[in-house]
């Protein structure tokens, strides 16, 4: 009973010291004014940055400066309306104005200039520039597949490293996926954003134009990841934790609710597999001459002087998008072979009036001018590779014979023709 009374004794002891070694705690700091010390105890605090660790911090800090924005300019027609009097408004003469269209990103992917990005990014361009940090460049496409969506621009001596290129075929479920790119334009370039590998050989099916510009339906095989994928990233890169370049943002899906349904979708992105892009690296470098990158800037604007230019001796014509995509299973673009002339190279070829020629040597052909200006760089006795496209009816359906319904599928040949001089007599 004794021993019980004085443990009990000296629990309460205990008990009020430590209440009153509290109470004196705080009074102490509830009284008066801090002192500059002890505010700068609280405030003047600093990080060390060699004890912050994160597996992403060496990839983010080797691979972020060769990201870029690519800039899609493009020409557009616009009218000023101007007060005529009498109460009413009239055009003036419409003009031709430059406007940014879009905007996306690419990454450095050689020394000597060449970016990476997709081909929607850059589609229907009359400029192409890119930026980083407080600089805008000019670039040139040097190669693009539509289908694919990937293509290849040049900026001749940029001063950023490249990046070093993965194996896609190597990519495992379940590893980091390092996104960096510029969602939203320059004002965010090159954020980082991280996520798994959720799925590869994603079957997307979409449609496309071949490269003759004929519209057809293509199945790509794509890389999934739940990193943030936004307006803007396309063209970016995916990269892996080793810091090579596994794949090319391109698209994500997006919520789509409805008063029908409210499905709901987060951190699914598609990405373009590097493998997959690595025949137009690789012909962009094939084609690439330091010499001519600059003479070409020279001599962009130059006419030829040769007046003895070749023929094919064909009358030929751009038939409108309207019309190429109401001809059932629609046609490429092109030079439209309107009339070919007895006796010429074109007739000893094999050409005939409803053929669309889409390529000349290694140059594809869009339109009649294509044609014409391919043809001006090259000389009177030249043999030229010519590709072209033919599908029964055409002919009658353009002229108006026919409808375009009774159009029949049609099919690329490939032919040689001689080229004569425009002064000789075919």
């Amino acid at each position: 009973m004794l021993n019980r009374n004085k443990k009990t004794v000296l629990l309460s002891a205990l008990l009020i010291m430590a209440l009153t070694v509290s109470l004196a705690f705080t009074s102490s700091a509830a009284s008066g004014t801090l002192s500059r010390e002890q505010i700068d105890k609280v405030v003047e605090t600093s990080t060390d940055t060699d004890q912050v660790t994160s597996p992403f911090l060496s990839v983010a800090n080797d691979v972020r400066e060769s990201v870029v924005g690519v800039n899609n300019y493009q020409m557009v027609t616009s009218r000023s309306n101007s007060f005529g009097g009498y109460g009413f408004y009239y055009n003036d003469p419409t003009y031709q104005r430059e406007q940014l269209a879009g905007t996306g990103s690419g990454v450095v992917v050689s020394e000597y200039g060449h970016i990476l990005t997709n081909n929607h990014v850059i589609e229907g361009a009359s400029r192409i520039t890119v930026t980083y940090g407080t600089k805008e460049a000019e670039a040139t496409l040097v190669v693009s597949d539509e289908s694919l969506d990937v293509a290849v621009l040049l900026v001749s001596g940029i001063d950023l490293k490249p990046v070093q290129l993965g194996d896609s075929d190597k990519i495992q479920v379940g590893e980091w996926a390092i996104v960096i790119g510029n969602p939203l334009g320059q004002e965010f370039d090159r954020s980082v954003t991280v996520g798994v590998v959720s799925a590869y050989n994603r079957s997307i099916q979409g449609t496309g134009t071949d490269r003759y510009g004929r519209t057809t339906t293509v199945t790509n095989s794509m890389i999934q990841v739940d990193a943030a994928i936004s307006s803007g990233n396309s063209g970016g890169g995916m990269f892996n934790m080793l810091g090579q370049l596994q794949g090319i943002p391109t698209l994500k899906y997006d919520s789509s609710p409805s008063m029908f349904s409210s499905t709901s979708i987060d951190n699914i992105g598609m990405c373009v597999p590097i493998n997959t892009a690595k025949p137009l690296i690789r012909q962009a470098l094939e084609q690439y001459n330091a010499d001519t990158v600059e003479a070409a800037k020279v001599q962009d604007s130059a006419t030829p002087s040769d007046p003895n230019r070749p023929r094919l001796g064909i009358y030929v014509d751009t038939l409108s998008d309207s019309f190429n995509a109401a001809v059932p299973g629609g046609l490429p673009k092109g030079a439209y072979v309107a009339k070919v002339e007895a006796n010429s190279p074109a007739e000893k070829a094999g050409l005939k009036a409803g053929d669309i020629i889409v390529e000349v040597g290694d140059t594809i052909i869009a339109s009649h001018s294509d044609l014409i200006s391919a043809l001006s760089e090259m000389k009177a006795g030249d043999t030229v590779q010519l590709k072209y496209f033919r599908a029964p009816g055409l002919e009658d359906a353009v002229s108006g014979n026919a409808n375009v319904q009774s159009v029949q599928e049609g099919d690329y040949y490939t032919v040689d023709a001689e080229l004569k001089n425009l002064s000789d007599n075919l």
